[in-house]
Parts: structure tokens; C-alpha cells; sequence
């Protein structure tokens, strides 16, 4: 499965990045990349640097540990798991999709601080504020069932802090700075990564 889990990872990475990079640059004019303006040792660089480890722990090096004898956790190495990973990472990149086109024109790789953007509530964002992130989650978790390694688990567990990091230091300060009270309310009805879970009460709410 170990070469089954570094195929997956690879497609995720081409429809995520290559194909919806390609999408936005064909209805727009712009790519929609803004890593290359983050600033070296800035919140969001070492967010995005600590996720990006985290990913491909997950879908390069626990499928090439494997493949070069590393032995699985015991208890996650069974059949029955590995075909639910293949299903829910596959589940996940469809899902990681959706939710980036959901976003139209205002799909970013990073932040440009400068920039305004349209905050987007419709859709399945009426459910949860980054159901990319959530997506993706998904995608890192079937991963692990196909390859259970430590590696793999590691992976997962550095890939929450920088995505925790980027959209806690970076994304969510950033909404609320440019979008002020639309994004404040929303953020009080809307969980950050599930439903109904992470909502945020700012001070100026309970005030009122």
C-alpha cells in the first residue's frame, strides 16, 4: 500500500495545487500564490514551512520507510483499515477541491497582507470556516491507514500545528483586520475546523 498512499499523495498534490493553480489563473490572470511575498521567519512562514514538513512526512516519507523495511504501528496494520484509507483519501482530495473552487476568485495559497479579498460564508463554508484545511486533514488521515507508520503519524501530527499556526496567527487576524464585523460574526456562528466547534467570541460581541 505504501505505493498506493505516495500515487494519492501525488494526485492530491496535482489537482490541489497544478490543476485549481491553473483554474485560477485562467478565470482570473493571477495564480493566486502569494507564498512567494512571506516574509522569512514570519508566523506564516514557519506555519506553512512546519505544514508543508508535515505533508510530506505523511505522503513521501512514511510510503518510502516502508517500502525500505519500516515496520508499521501493530495495532493500525490491518486490511480493513488500509481499504478505508483508500477511500477516505480519496474522499478527501475530491472534497479539498470543492472547497477551493467554493472559494471562486478569492482562493489564495498564503496571505498578502495588502490584499482584500471577498469573504466567502456560502456553501460549505456556512458549515465550517476552512473546510480546505479539514479536507486535507482528511486526505493525511486515509494516508496513515494505508502506510501506519511512525513516520506517518509523526507527519500528521506536525501538519496540525503549522495549518493550527498559519490559520490561527496569520489567516484568522488577518479576515478580522479587513473584514471587521462580517468576519467577527461569522466567525461567532462558525466552527474553525468542524461544526459548531472553534467558534470565536471577540470582545467587542460581549460588549453588546
Amino acid at each position: 500500500m505504501a505505493v498506493v498512499a505516495l500515487v494519492l499523495f501525488v494526485v492530491m498534490m496535482l489537482v490541489i495545487g497544478g490543476v485549481r493553480t491553473l483554474i485560477q489563473r485562467r478565470r482570473t490572470g493571477n495564480t493566486g500564490n502569494r507564498r512567494s511575498s512571506v516574509s522569512r521567519g514570519s508566523w506564516e512562514w514557519w506555519g506553512l514551512a512546519i505544514a508543508d514538513v508535515g505533508y510530506l512526512m505523511v505522503g513521501v516519507g512514511a510510503p518510502t520507510a516502508a517500502l525500505a523495511g519500516v515496520p508499521p504501528v501493530a495495532i493500525l496494520d490491518q486490511s480493513g483499515a488500509r481499504i478505508v484509507g483508500v477511500v477516505v483519501a480519496a474522499l478527501g482530495i475530491l472534497g479539498t477541491f470543492g472547497a477551493q473552487m467554493a472559494l471562486g476568485a478569492s482562493w489564495r495559497i498564503g496571505v498578502d497582507q495588502n490584499e482584500r479579498t471577498t469573504l466567502v460564508t456560502t456553501g460549505v463554508f456556512r458549515l465550517i470556516r476552512n473546510p480546505i484545511f479539514t479536507a486535507v486533514a482528511v486526505v493525511l488521515t486515509g494516508l496513515v491507514l494505508l502506510v501506519p507508520n511512525l513516520i506517518a503519524l509523526g507527519g500528521l501530527l506536525v501538519a496540525f500545528v503549522g495549518v493550527e499556526i498559519q490559520v490561527r496567527r496569520v489567516e484568522e487576524p488577518y479576515l478580522r483586520r479587513v473584514h471587521g464585523t462580517s468576519y467577527t460574526g461569522y466567525a461567532s456562528r462558525t466552527g474553525r475546523f468542524l461544526p459548531g466547534l472553534g467558534r470565536i467570541r471577540y470582545e467587542h460581541q460581549r460588549r453588546i
